[in-house]
């Protein structure tokens, strides 16, 4: 388990981040095996198992927050950037809803093409984007 301190930042940055990403790969590998096998019951258990992993949810929400080009847009909620402990929230909110999640509203910006016409470009929020990359 993971504690938390007064300095968030700091238990942020000291996560093992190395141990995690080889962790999912390592879950990552076992599923496109058993796709290549033809095991799909099991392929699906271990992207429930991924789902449910910490390394997964750790490494989206750092993806989001910290990696994307597009972490300073906003979704429909609102959110540009999230501190540490808004990071470590969200955490806790993905742990508790693995089993039930329902996507949350996209963000709509008409963009204007060449030919005068419009097309939308779809944000989805942070919390969304996260469930997403898992």
């Amino acid at each position: 388990m993971i504690r938390h301190s007064v300095k968030t930042s700091e238990s942020w940055k000291n996560l093992p981040w190395k141990k995690f990403r080889k962790d999912l790969f390592r879950l990552q590998r076992r599923v496109f095996k058993a796709v290549q096998a033809g095991d799909k019951r099991k392929a699906r258990f271990l992207q429930k198992l991924i789902l449910k992993s910490i390394a997964a949810r750790f490494l989206s929400i750092r993806q989001v927050s910290q990696l994307n080009a597009g972490k300073k847009t906003a979704g429909i909620d609102g959110v540009k950037s999230l501190d540490f402990t808004a990071r470590f929230e969200l955490e806790t909110l993905l742990k508790e809803s693995a089993n039930n999640w329902k996507h949350q509203g996209l963000r709509e910006i008409p963009i204007p093409k060449k030919d005068g016409t419009t097309r939308m470009l779809k944000i989805p929020t942070v919390y969304s984007y996260c469930t997403l990359i898992q």
